[in-house]
């Protein structure tokens, strides 16, 4: 799937943008690992699991053949 021209980013655009400053990147950061810790404690689904079963039988043959 693509985007629409007028989504797209130019190069020159990505260039004139400041760069985020430290203090940002580490609130990112943070907030990111917290949010990213909560939902790996987490129970997986019964669907997600059912599809990680289907490859690793697929990955189990593929090593098999």
């Amino acid at each position: 799937m693509t985007k629409p021209i007028a989504d797209t980013k130019r190069a020159e655009d990505a260039t004139e943008a400041p760069p985020l400053s430290a203090s940002v990147r580490r609130h990112l950061g943070k907030n990111l690992r917290s949010h990213y810790a909560d939902s790996l404690t987490e129970p997986v689904g019964e669907r997600l699991e059912a599809l990680i079963g289907r490859l690793d039988t697929l990955q189990d043959r593929a090593t098999r053949d």
